[in-house]
């Protein structure tokens, strides 16, 4: 049952995006066509998931231990670039097809928020490793619900006459506010 709280709290109540405002830049960046927003979702689901096991084990086996808790925004900024470095080198080696459908959204996830939010939040929230595992997949689908929502509601946007001055950013501010209003109607559920 713990799971199941956990699971529909990160992807609908306390969506990361929507609720928590992290990870807003990718979230309006790449939210022009859906084919790059299912990639990039594939790609924050894979790393959040990789970050969030090796941020909780460094934060439990080596800063908790030495009394270095003050450090982990740095190890855990550190870790993450360090990741997304790694997952782009062994994709370009391993699968280069992969590689190619990652490659522009692997260096767009070094300074998405979501992915050090999250990482943090784990271990702020007290997890186990893996509950903070389920948290993280949780939170990578909620990134994914909302940002492929709201691509497709922008890519009808570009059929509909807006108003000249609300093309573009504004009319797409305004739709992620709604879209937030939508979510918030969850915010009883768990």
């Amino acid at each position: 049952m713990e799971y199941i709280i956990i699971i529909i709290g990160a992807i609908f109540v306390n969506n990361i995006v929507l609720n928590q405002f992290l990870g807003i830049c990718p979230f309006m960046g790449v939210s022009k066509k859906i084919n790059t927003a299912v990639g990039m979702s594939g790609a924050v689901l894979f790393v959040m998931t990789l970050a969030t096991i090796v941020t909780w084990l460094i934060q439990t086996f080596i800063l908790t231990p030495l009394g270095l808790q003050f450090l982990q925004t740095i190890f855990f900024i550190l870790v993450i670039a360090s990741l997304v470095q790694m997952v782009e080198i062994i994709l370009k080696k391993v699968s280069p097809s992969l590689f190619q459908a990652l490659g522009i959204f692997l260096p767009l996830i070094t300074t998405n928020c979501a992915v050090l939010g999250v990482a943090i939040l784990t271990i702020q929230k007290e997890f186990t490793l893996m509950e903070g595992v389920v948290y993280a997949i949780s939170n990578a689908l909620g990134f994914g619900l909302a940002l492929v929502l709201f691509s497709g509601i922008r890519e009808h946007l570009d059929l509909m006459e807006v108003p000249k001055g609300m093309r573009g950013v504004p009319i797409a501010l305004v739709t992620a506010g709604i879209l937030a209003l939508a979510f918030m109607g969850f915010a009883n559920l768990v």
